[in-house]
């Protein structure tokens, strides 16, 4: 896992947003819980500037979704930075606003009256591989892309695992990171990290959130 920290090993964390409050609200509480933090103030972009902001390198960006153009921000960031992660906060979530984010990669989606609470653990849980994102709404969510996923099951179903891969796809479920997986396996976590890029070649999807739902969806079928 390419890791992004300061010293003390913890993950640096990214804030955008146009709001300068916003920005020193959420840059303080998560300085509080001992992250280091870079606040970027963004400037209102058109969609062929997305790509061209001077963005810092983080592990975790964390992007205010108030803004019309978070959209955009978060598959550019996505693309721009693979090994990162997007946390997404916003007033309200809604199936509309939210399917789209959680296409294009985001890990965490929180609105504001549970980041002023959750945020700090959200970065730590996300940091570490894992996602946060209401439960009701990622069902939905895995729902409304099932019909485009079935045959990613019938590619790679239960028969082509190993016993070991079984172990660590039942990890996966627990929403546990690959460092958590290594020591309740008893193996590296290095090891662990192959045997999850290997689930993610074997069932056809890029992202560890992905393989959640389609198993969720296997056992609720």
């Amino acid at each position: 896992m390419d890791r992004r920290t300061n010293k003390n090993n913890h993950p640096l964390v990214c804030l955008l947003s146009t709001h300068p409050l916003i920005l020193e609200e959420f840059a303080k509480k998560l300085a509080r819980s001992h992250l280091t933090v870079k606040a970027f103030r963004l400037r209102q972009v058109f969609f062929e500037d997305v790509n061209r902001l001077a963005v810092p390198t983080a592990k975790v960006y964390v992007v205010d979704g108030h803004d019309h153009f978070a959209t955009v921000l978060v598959g550019a960031l996505v693309n721009r930075f693979p090994n990162s992660r997007v946390i997404v906060l916003s007033e309200k979530f809604t199936d509309a606003n939210a399917f789209p984010l959680l296409e294009l990669g985001a890990k965490g989606l929180l609105d504001y009256s549970e980041a002023a609470e959750q945020l700090p653990q959200a970065v730590k849980t996300v940091a570490e591989g894992g996602f946060w994102v209401e439960r009701q709404l990622l069902s939905r969510f895995m729902d409304s892309i099932v019909h485009t996923t079935r045959h990613r099951l019938a590619k790679a179903g239960p028969s082509r695992l190993s016993p070991r891969e079984r172990e660590v796809l039942g990890c996966l479920l627990e929403n546990l990171s690959n460092k958590e997986i290594a020591r309740k396996l008893n193996i590296s976590e290095r090891t662990a990290k192959f045997h999850v890029s290997n689930l993610l070649t074997k069932f056809d999807v890029r992202r560890r959130v992905d393989l959640v739902m389609l198993q969720f969806h296997d056992q609720g079928s």
